[in-house]
């Protein structure tokens, strides 16, 4: 099988290196598209996509560029080509996995993407694994392990956020715009996809979320004296035809799984029927480790492999009240303003380090989100996050 790769930075390079170590395995790089400016960095270098898609010889194409566009233009032509396609671009298969599909099926090929959540963990392919028997009724965990890096580091090194931002980034963890990663943008894309392929039907990019750029060290102080530990999750549940997905900071016990996940790793999480609960652990982003995950599709394409469900496309609506707990609000907004919006839901406030924390109880994550974007209004460097419920 003789592949292409889109893009040689990190994660291209680490599927080229992979590759280049199975040689028995009858796998072999054909092409790697780069930038004209680039092409002496390898012989196997052009900077036309025609070349690749009028190689007869070439399989599969990988695409490992990052971004819409020209990204989405190069898969879809790689599919009209009759060429197999693997990415790890979560972006933009968020954007257009079921035109990508579709493209596929059309053509006699296949599109997949086991790279484009949770990295080097299987993630995806657990999903497959438990949809051939059970329903999923359930989905959460951490999966982005730039923010999870800056929340432990905060507390680890009782370092303002800013300062550690500013490491993650020295390392390599975060971008020099950080804002997919602190807004929870990444985040957002992956649970799409993963909702979408659990749930069986399309879960779109509407639902609410709620980043860390705000978060400050005094937070993460004022959850350690409640013995509790933020980290910024996605979570979607799903109720027969009704879901409900968001991406929000979430206070976990110290002794819950979620809170001990450190460094840069991710903890991914399902709930099926028959299965139960089922935890994945490992290492979300990387080089190698999210190269090895694209090499996994390849070698499945190769070895004729197909786990992959066809999506039911089953008719969901947004239930907003699926998702329902106890919220902390800090603001510097009058309280007057909080009573005016939290009307039935706020029941305590508490000053901690001369910062003040107001309670929620009983209210939706849907209407949490929409009141905190009013009362970004008055505040815009206001920080929510939900109470996590203990399991007994």
């Amino acid at each position: 099988m003789k592949a292409a790769i889109l893009g040689y930075g990190t994660v291209g390079s680490g599927v080229g290196e992979i590759i280049g170590s199975l040689c028995a395995k009858g796998i072999e790089v054909a092409h790697i598209l780069e930038r004209t400016e680039n092409l002496h960095k390898h012989p196997l270098m052009c900077d036309d996509i025609n070349v690749i898609l009028n190689d007869e010889e070439v399989d599969v194409v990988v695409e490992t560029m990052g971004g819409i566009e020209p990204a989405h233009t190069f898969i879809m032509a790689a599919l009209n080509a009759k060429k197999h396609v693997v990415s790890a671009n979560k972006a933009v298969i968020a954007r257009y996995m079921e035109e990508f599909h579709a493209c596929a099926d059309a053509n006699g090929v296949r599109f997949l993407y086991e790279a484009s959540c949770g990295g080097g963990i299987p993630w995806l392919h657990n999903l497959y694994n438990a949809l051939r028997i059970d329903e999923i009724d359930e989905i959460h965990g951490i999966f982005n392990g730039t923010t999870n890096y800056i929340l432990d580091h905060m507390e680890k090194e009782q370092a303002q956020f800013d300062v550690i931002l500013a490491k993650a980034q020295q390392l390599g963890y975060a971008e020099s715009d950080p804002s997919a990663d602190i807004d929870g943008i990444d985040i957002q894309n992956k649970l799409r996809i993963s909702a979408t392929i659990a749930f069986q039907g399309n879960v779109p990019l509407t639902f609410p979320v709620f980043g860390i750029r705000n978060i400050n060290k005094t937070d993460i102080d004022y959850a350690a004296s409640l013995h509790k530990k933020i980290k910024l999750p996605a979570i979607a549940k799903r109720v027969d035809d009704r879901y409900y997905a968001a991406v929000e900071p979430t206070l976990y016990e110290e002794t819950q799984t979620e809170a001990s996940i450190s460094e840069n790793f991710n903890l991914t999480c399902l709930h099926g029927a028959t299965i139960g609960d089922l935890k994945f652990y490992g290492q979300g982003a990387g080089k190698l480790p999210t190269a090895n995950a694209v090499v996994q599709d390849i070698l499945d394409l190769h070895e004729n492999i197909d786990t992959q469900p066809k999506n039911q496309n089953k008719a969901l609506r947004v239930d907003t009240s699926l998702v329902c707990g106890t919220y902390i609000v800090r603001t510097d907004a009058p309280e007057a303003l909080i009573n005016e919006l939290f009307t039935d839901f706020y029941v305590k406030k508490e000053v901690f380090k001369d910062n003040t924390y107001y309670w929620m109880e009983h209210i939706s994550s849907y209407m949490m989100h929409q009141k905190v974007k009013e009362l970004c209004n008055t505040d815009g460097n206001v920080f929510f996050a939900q109470i996590a419920e203990v399991n007994a």
